[in-house]
């Protein structure tokens, strides 16, 4: 019979190899039945809840889009006054006003003033050269237009325009506008009346006074122009009410997920990738958009001004899109390389190891009494760091994908300044000096 120090094999017994009785059998089984359940369940709900986060993200970044821009008059206008200096808007604009002057300026006009006994001569004289006649008039009010385009006094009032409007430029998303910004039935058009009456004036002082026909006239730019325009109204009253508490609820959404999970670094990547994916979705649908509403635009539409006008209305979502992606691939990275996993291990260790050999380098051994006091709370300096980034990114008003990127290296920065002080936490350094 084989024999052990503790004595023999078959006869001694460790404390806890006991048979189970029957009631402590039955708490185990109780006890496996119970914990998989609620492991499996917490599972399903964390992948739940992170994955509505991920579908809220582009409803969240439209809604404080609706907040923060539409109703705000100084970013809106903000937003639109590089408009004024657009080239293709301008020629749009251009367009728009020779065509409302031309309508009430031609040859006709100019010879309204001849007597009746007269006028057959003249005409019969003109001949051949009444097409000349009328485009060279035609030229000359739209030199004076694009003139006038092109000056500050055009910018200043385009901007004026849009202050005024601002108001009934939400209005006319739900309808409720009769001003300078209108919904007419699917379009949203803003009256460049004060435009022609500028270019009436200017067209008198250069000696045109034919130009004195020109009434005061209403023509529109076309802000916006789709089928979709009543379906808009609906979403659009929907997201001034979420405002910026949807965000709040995707955020919470989000951590809640990362909390139930049973492994919650995992759990924080999944998040960040699906904030970023969310981000994305959105991104593409703009970019979508854009192609699909440009091909449907009527003819008379002019579509390199509707683009131009469409590119900037949406800048801040395009501006909260990238920040979006950057800010989820950011932290999932983080998150990846704090974990055990082998890659990560691996990178970890490689970024300890060139700090080390930076040390070397330099010369530095050791860094005296500050070295051990980092040791004993570099977990509490690393937190700190990523504490005071996470705060700097709420901090800052409109965050853009540069700002977070930014704000990730300075917080990379800071903690290659506490892995260098820290003595004890250079184990590359242990490794150079040993050999």
């Amino acid at each position: 019979m084989a024999t052990s120090a503790d004595g023999p094999t078959g006869d001694a017994a460790e404390p806890g190899d006991e048979p189970l009785d029957t009631e402590e059998r039955a708490e185990l089984l109780a006890l496996r039945k119970r914990f998989p359940a609620q492991r499996w369940w917490r599972a399903a709900l964390s992948a739940l809840l992170i994955t509505l986060a991920a579908v809220l993200v582009p409803l969240s970044a439209v809604a404080v889009w609706v907040a923060d821009e539409m109703a705000d008059t100084d970013r809106y206008v903000a937003t639109v006054a590089p408009l004024a200096r657009h080239p293709d808007v301008r020629d749009a604009v251009t367009d728009r006003v020779t065509d409302a002057a031309m309508a009430k300026i031609d040859l006709d006009s100019l010879l309204s003033n001849v007597t009746p006994r007269d006028r057959p001569e003249l005409e019969k004289a003109l001949g051949a050269l009444r097409g000349p006649i009328t485009g060279g008039i035609r030229d000359f009010v739209r030199q004076t237009v694009a003139a006038f385009v092109a000056s500050d006094a055009f910018a200043t009032l385009w901007e004026q325009l849009n202050r005024q409007a601002h108001a009934a430029f939400t209005g006319a998303l739900t309808g409720d506008s009769d001003t300078a910004v209108r919904v007419e039935g699917d379009t949203v058009v803003l009256n460049l009346a004060p435009v022609v009456a500028q270019v009436k004036q200017r067209l008198l002082d250069r000696g045109l006074s034919v130009a004195s026909l020109i009434p005061e006239v209403r023509t529109d730019f076309v802000l916006l122009q789709s089928k979709d325009v009543r379906q808009v109204r609906t979403g659009f009253r929907l997201l001034q009410i979420a405002g910026n508490w949807l965000p709040v609820v995707t955020v919470v959404l989000a951590a809640g997920g990362v909390l139930l999970a049973a492994r919650r670094r995992r759990a924080l990547v999944a998040a960040a990738l699906g904030v970023a994916a969310g981000a994305a979705a959105l991104g593409i649908g703009l970019a979508i958009f854009r192609v699909v509403y440009l091909n449907h635009l009527p003819a008379a539409v002019d579509e390199a001004a509707a683009g131009a006008v469409y590119d900037q209305i949406v800048r801040f979502l395009v501006v909260t899109v990238r920040m979006l992606i950057a800010l989820g691939i950011v932290v999932a990275a983080g998150a990846w390389l704090s974990g055990s996993g082998r890659w990560a291990v691996r990178v970890t260790t490689a970024w300890e190891t060139a700090i080390a050999s930076v040390r070397l380098a330099v010369g530095i051994r050791t860094t005296g009494p500050v070295g051990p006091w980092v040791h004993r709370y570099r977990h509490l300096l690393r937190g700190v760091v990523v504490a005071g980034a996470a705060l700097a990114l709420l901090l800052w008003s409109y965050p853009t994908g540069l700002v977070v990127v930014l704000i990730a290296v300075v917080a990379v920065a800071a903690l290659a300044v506490v892995e260098f002080l820290d003595d004890r936490g250079q184990p590359g350094a242990a490794r150079v000096s040993s050999g």
